[in-house]
């Protein structure tokens, strides 16, 4: 029985052989290609794809996913505004939105027993 390592070396060289195989009948394969889009009057159009793009790309997830993709717009990345401090911590000057987890001054001192409200921003 073949070991792991034999049975890769002969899958890498099939591999190679197909690739071989593809790209010397590839010309042949086009020319018969555009002999029949030539006699029937078929352009790229009608084929549903575009000249240079598709070539050589296999699509994802297959012959289904192929026929539902629809080109990806773009969205514009909107730009945020920075949130406004809500609680201020007086001696330090450090700030706080109010979302998110508490920082840690301000854990501190509601953990001695001020209120959070004391911290307000006018």
């Amino acid at each position: 029985m073949a070991t792991y390592v034999e049975l890769k070396e002969k899958a890498e060289d099939l591999m190679r052989q197909a690739e071989a195989a593809r790209k010397s009948e590839i010309g042949a394969a086009i020319a018969e290609i555009k002999a029949k889009m030539a006699a029937y009057g078929i352009t790229l159009d009608d084929l549903g794809g575009k000249a240079k793009a598709a070539r050589g790309r296999k699509p994802k997830g297959g012959k289904v996913a192929a026929k539902a993709a629809k080109p990806a717009k773009a969205k514009p990345a909107k730009a945020r505004k920075p949130v406004a401090a809500k609680f201020r911590n007086v001696a330090t000057g450090e700030t706080w939105s109010g979302r998110g987890k508490a920082p840690k001054w301000l854990a501190a001192l509601e953990a001695a027993g001020r209120k959070r409200e004391e911290f307000l921003v006018g």
